[in-house]
This record gives C-alpha cells, structure tokens and sequence, in this order.
C-alpha cells in the first residue's frame, strides 16, 4: 500500500527526478520526468504535483493509487 505522505515527501525533495512517479507505479511518466530533469519542468511539476498529494483526501488518494491492492 503506497503512503500519501511518502508521496508527497518525495513529491518535494526528489520530484524533479521523477522518484514519486515510480513510488506510484507510474513508470513511463517517472522515467519522462528523468529524462528532462535538466530543464528543471518536471521540478516545477512536481512542486505542483507535492501540492496536489498534500491536499488531496486520502479516500482519494486510495481510490486512485491503492486500487488494486484493495486497500
């Protein structure tokens, strides 16, 4: 079971890599975010997206990430 907090932690400290995107098992998206990681995008994305994690309630965040290990 993935953790809301975990993903918004490495949402902020290592989101420009993409580290979050694979804690959530989005691979292609993770390895899009690590290939550009020099233009500093996805570091401004994943500022969004730590946002996103930290305001989004966790029935929702286990609805979207949790699914299939039937939280």
């Amino acid at each position: 079971m993935k953790s809301k907090f975990t993903a918004a932690m490495l949402a902020f400290f290592l989101g420009g890599l993409g580290i979050h995107r694979f804690y959530l098992g989005q691979n292609k998206l993770g390895l899009f975010y690590l290939l550009f990681c020099w233009t500093f995008i996805p570091a401004f994305i994943a500022l969004i997206d730590f946002f996103i994690f930290v305001f989004m309630s966790e029935d929702n965040f286990n609805y979207k990430f949790n699914l299939k290990t039937g939280f």
